[in-house]
């Protein structure tokens, strides 16, 4: 009686049709959603300055009338494509660098032919980076470029910035890099050497399988999908929420391939012995301790990512050589903290004051 006695009724047939209302909305969007590929991804207005292999290099088309003297190379990680930072207009970092004043180039990465199976870290840290960095320099005009890595496209900046210790990199921002890939604790796991034949699965099918990338990020959450999918169905008739989860499902499941010889070097120096936190890593027969890097560097991590772990990043920024160096700690995941609602609100407004004052 007491229950009954706090019912609203007159508000019962209201929240009756509305959720009848829905219901008919789920139907009708979810025959839209099968029917309709998604919002275009990546169509900020871009010139392919160079093109090679697995390799493109943009430059993006200024947006403001006054640039900041240093331009800006992001490195993106090689396991996905870079149009996580350039997805819609609104919700496009590269787009608010553009409108911010910033010169923008990015490295991308396309799918490894199974010719180019034999792609070392070499060739990406001493050969990739540095030819897309001498380009940028000749494109602007500018001796010093500033750099942002994603994930592991932080990794291979990082590689790169301590063996061309003496520039020409003038900043560097990280976003969610693993140094110390012990703490990566599932991935860990998957490659123990005592049970994973990282020789016999790269002579034997050479480019690792996106597959088998994509199901490894996959079983950190194994439910997270399933759950994912529920609530789409659940705000299918929410046209903003259906946008957002059509976004960045894409791009999460828009996993590439990894060249065969350059996943055998990522798992036996640095998951198996650990050699970028032991400062015992070299490329090429080049040494990259992180200690040699002083250029100004901001790593931003996240406080919920799932995929590199606070404890797998957290010493970075003691590690590097750098006397102007600082960490922040956003909330959100991987992938929120640099794309979407939370990233506007939070990481891009932190680069730019960070970044703003170290371009001129």
């Amino acid at each position: 009686m007491n229950a009954a006695a706090g019912l609203d009724f007159a508000s019962i047939p209201e929240r009756i049709q509305t959720e009848v209302q829905r219901a008919i909305q789920r139907s009708i969007k979810g025959v839209e959603y099968f029917s309709t590929s998604g919002p275009t991804l990546g169509s900020t207005p871009k010139d392919v300055l160079h093109s090679r292999g697995t390799m493109s290099l943009y430059h993006y088309r200024p947006m403001s009338d006054e640039i900041y003297r240093v331009p800006v190379l992001i490195v993106m990680a090689t396991t996905n494509r870079g149009y996580i930072l350039d997805l819609v207009p609104g919700q496009s970092f590269i787009e608010f660098l553009l409108r911010r004043g910033y010169d923008v180039y990015m490295l991308d990465w396309s799918a490894p032919r199974p010719e180019e199976k034999s792609l070392r870290m070499e060739d990406y840290v001493l050969d990739f980076i540095p030819d897309c960095v001498r380009r940028v320099q000749a494109d602007s005009g500018e001796q010093d470029v500033s750099i942002i890595g994603y994930c592991f496209g932080g990794v291979l900046s990082l590689l790169y910035g301590s063996i061309h210790k003496d520039g020409p990199m003038k900043n560097l921002i990280c976003f969610t890099t693993p140094i110390d890939f012990r703490e990566m604790k599932l991935f860990s796991n998957f490659s123990d050497r005592r049970y994973f034949d990282v020789d016999r699965l790269v002579d034997s099918v050479g480019n690792v399988p996106p597959e088998m990338i994509l199901s490894s990020f996959e079983m950190l959450r194994p439910a997270s999908r399933t759950a994912s999918q529920i609530q789409l169905w659940e705000n299918i008739w929410n046209d903003e929420f259906v946008k957002s989860y059509r976004m960045f499902d894409r791009w999460a499941t828009d996993t590439l391939p990894l060249a065969g010889e350059y996943f055998r070097t990522i798992t036996k120096d640095l998951m198996w012995d650990n050699k970028l936190f032991d400062d015992a890593m070299s490329v090429g027969g080049r040494a990259a301790k992180l200690e040699d890097i002083k250029v100004p560097i901001l790593h931003a991590v996240a406080e919920h990512d799932h995929i590199v772990p606070y404890d797998a990043a957290k010493h970075l920024i003691t590690k590097i050589g750098s006397e102007d160096k600082e960490e922040v700690m956003l909330k959100g995941g991987h992938v929120s903290l640099v794309a979407g609602a939370n990233a506007v609100k939070r990481l891009w407004p932190k680069l730019d004051s960070w970044l703003g004052k170290r371009s001129t």
